[in-house]
This record gives C-alpha cells, sequence and structure tokens, in this order.
C-alpha cells in the first residue's frame, strides 16, 4: 500500500542519520513532506560515539529529496526549547502543515554504575532523552491542535524503557520516563483525536550501537572485541536468533503509528525487539 502519510508533513528530531534519518525516509517513500533537526555536534562528554555533523544532515536532506518529497532543515539542539520550536515554526511556515511528530533524538553512554555514574553524564542524559522528547513534542503540538485534522506522535524509548540493565541506569531512567511522558500525552491530546504512542527498539544497527565503546560494554573480556564478537552476546538478549535489528525495522513501526492504519491505537509501547522482552 503506497501512500499510507501522503500530503502529511512529520516533524523528526535527530534525524542527520541513524535510526532518524531512516524515519525521514521512509516517511517520504510513502509521501510524507519533512521537517529535519539534528544538534550535528557533540552533546556529551561521550567520546566513544562520533558525533553527527551538517554534512549528515545534508546527506537525509538529499536522501529525501530523492523521493521527490521536499524538507526543511535545521541545526537545533532539544535541549534548547526556543531553538527547537523556531526549527519547527519555520518548517510548518514553508510546508504549510504539521501532522507527525517523531521525537527521536537521543544519546546514549555507559559503562558505569548508577552510583559511579557522573553528574555530568546523568544531567546530558536526562536533559536529552527525556527533558528534549518533551520539549520536541510542546514545540510541535500547537501546530497539530490548529490543524484541527489530530496527528500521530511517535516517541522514541527503548527496551531500556521498559526494563532494566546495568551499567546503564541513567539511560534506563531516561527511556522509563519516556513512558511517562508518551501516556501523559496520550491522555491530555485525545480528545484532540492526536494519538501518542511509543517505540522500544532493541539494539540497532547505527552509530549509536556499533562503536567502540558498546563492544568492549558487550565484551569486556576482549582487548579490541568486533562486530561478530558482540553478535555472540547480543544474540543472548533476543529470541530469535539476531543480534540486532536495522534502523528500516524501526521505521516500519514508526510509519504504522504514524498513518491511518492505527488510527485508534494511542497510549502504547510499541517493542520491536526480536523477542527481548521475552527474556
Amino acid at each position: 500500500m503506497a501512500g499510507r502519510v501522503e500530503g502529511k508533513v512529520a516533524f523528526i528530531t535527530g534525524a542527520a542519520r541513524g535510526q532518524g534519518r531512516s524515519h525521514a525516509v521512509r516517511l517520504a517513500q510513502e509521501g510524507a513532506d519533512i521537517i529535519a533537526i539534528d544538534v550535528c555536534q557533540p552533546i556529551s562528554s561521550n567520546t566513544e560515539i562520533p558525533p553527527s555533523t551538517p554534512d549528515d544532515l545534508a546527506e537525509t536532506a538529499d536522501l529525501v529529496k530523492a523521493e521527490n518529497r521536499r524538507i526543511v532543515t535545521a541545526e537545533a539542539d532539544v535541549r534548547d526549547y526556543a531553538a527547537v520550536k523556531a526549527a519547527v515554526d519555520g518548517g510548518v511556515e514553508q510546508l504549510g502543515r504539521l501532522d507527525i511528530i517523531v521525537a527521536n533524538a537521543g544519546i546514549g553512554n555507559g559503562g558505569n554504575t548508577l552510583d559511579k555514574t557522573s553528574e555530568r553524564d546523568w544531567q546530558d542524559m536526562i536533559d536529552v532523552n527525556l527533558s528534549g522528547v518533551w520539549k520536541t513534542v510542546k514545540a510541535g503540538v500547537p501546530h497539530l491542535l490548529s490543524g484541527g485534522r489530530g496527528g500521530s506522535i511517535v516517541l522514541t524509548s527503548s527496551v531500556g524503557g521498559l526494563k532494566a540493565y546495568p551499567h546503564t541506569g541513567h539511560y534506563i531512567a531516561a527511556k522509563h520516563g519516556v513512558v511517562g511522558l508518551m501516556r501523559s500525552f496520550a491522555v491530555e491530546l485525545g480528545q484532540h483525536h492526536i494519538r501518542v504512542n511509543s517505540v522500544h527498539p532493541t539494539n540497532v544497527n547505527t552509530p549509536m550501537f556499533m562503536n567502540e565503546g558498546t563492544m568492549k560494554l558487550f565484551r569486556p573480556d576482549l582487548d579490541n572485541p568486533g562486530p561478530d564478537d558482540m553478535a555472540v552476546v547480543a544474540q543472548l538478549m533476543h529470541v530469535l536468533p539476531v543480534g540486532w535489528v536495522d534502523a528500516v525495522d524501526i521505521s516500519n513501526a514508526v510509519l504504522f503509528l504514524a498513518s491511518d492504519e492505527a488510527r485508534y491505537i494511542t497510549g502504547v509501547p510499541l517493542p520491536v525487539d526480536a523477542g527481548s522482552m521475552l527474556k
């Protein structure tokens, strides 16, 4: 079924690469125009994960344009409400409407137990992965309301938003908080035919997962672990015999929740997890 979000406009954060880029391209393939933002610079003390760049965001724009859809991009930090609001306001001014919000931007760092996590790492994590989600929705909701057509909001959480893992407690706390935001927004906005759901990916083949720090976290017994080494352990997290999923697997879930096929689905935490929640 083509054109599942035909004529709609989607606002996506963290769109320079990884899941955010995949979401932008997938929604564009199904007819949506895109407002895409990303910080495009380092935003935490974690140096294991290379930051996104302006060139990454430009490449996302080219990929969307290749689908014959319009895109408006901006470099904005989801911690900065004024910048996020300016970006979405400008995008709506150019594209004429807003129907979908995908609050995807996030960071990942770990390795310490909670009692040894630094205050800076804690604050960066909460500010981006929880407060940034709230600010994203806060900035976009007025346009959904003024449009009077309802809408769909999808928040990116994690399987770590539904259960705990060691050595990533600040991430776990933030992603659990996203579920609270999702449910609260769902009950507050439902009267306006605005649906709010969350997606909960397991490991995803993106730079945030496929990096030296994560490989060492999974395989501390090896000096220089690679993807194949990590896969042995990562597969144990799942019922299906895979160590991770692809970004498009998450994008397909986002597309479904954004489309009219999910018109009566709201307040749902949807795992895309290869059976991780069964473990």
